[in-house]
């Protein structure tokens, strides 16, 4: 496997725990914070397409911006994907994270075991 591409946040917690896993299993990656390099929406829609996720698994819904924006009530009311992929390029901190990105998945948040069948 080659380099993955690792999108965190430096003062998110959990991103940091992800990304000492990694280092700890020496994986090979290309690391991109997720506020100032802000996932645009062709990366979106690629990611998702390889995910194989619900779009709605890569909003941040702990986050901040997730509540004051009240995103919930605009995806349960029926938002387009196109719109849903607007408003997550619009704020690092609106996309869940961290996130691995490989050659043929994506990884949305730090789940040890998933990440350990993924990468290992």
């Amino acid at each position: 496997m080659g380099n993955v591409l690792f999108l965190g946040y430096k003062n998110c917690s959990t991103a940091k725990k992800a990304q000492k896993w990694l280092d700890e299993h020496a994986i090979s990656y290309d690391s991109r914070d997720i506020v100032e390099g802000n996932p645009q929406v062709p990366e979106l829609k690629e990611w998702h397409q390889r995910s194989g996720l619900p779009l709605r698994r890569f909003f941040n819904t702990s986050g901040i911006l997730y509540r004051e924006q009240k995103v919930k009530a605009q995806l349960d009311a029926g938002m387009s994907e196109a719109d849903m992929y607007k408003l997550l390029a619009t704020d690092g901190k609106m996309v869940k994270r961290p996130l691995v990105i490989g050659d043929d998945f994506v990884l949305i948040g730090f789940r040890e075991k998933e990440w350990e069948e993924k990468l290992l």
